[in-house]
């Protein structure tokens, strides 16, 4: 499992039992991503990552060529992050 390092951590400013809830929610995220990937049901050269777009700061599933880190499939895809990106940069400038 891969989670992007560059990515400030979910809920960096939240309050204290928020944000013992949301490390507990990662914690589940990553056991089910590591079970997802220790199964083997992706193939033995694929991998699932979970990560948050650096600009929408959604969540990005992806599944991964371990070998030639090409990304087979990725939920959602970029198109729909720019799309997101560029409805909420337009409801803000109104």
């Amino acid at each position: 499992m891969k989670i992007d390092p560059s990515i400030a951590p979910i809920g960096f400013n939240t309050t204290w039992d928020s944000n013992q809830t949301l490390q507990s929610e990662n914690r589940e995220i990553i056991q089910a991503v590591r079970a997802i990937n220790a199964s083997a049901n992706l193939g033995d050269s694929n991998e699932l990552t979970f990560s948050l777009d650096r600009h929408s700061r959604r969540p990005v599933i992806k599944i991964v060529n371990r070998k030639t880190n090409e990304v087979v499939r990725q939920i959602p895809n970029e198109d729909v992050l720019r799309m997101a990106e560029w409805f909420k940069t337009a409801e803000d400038r109104r």
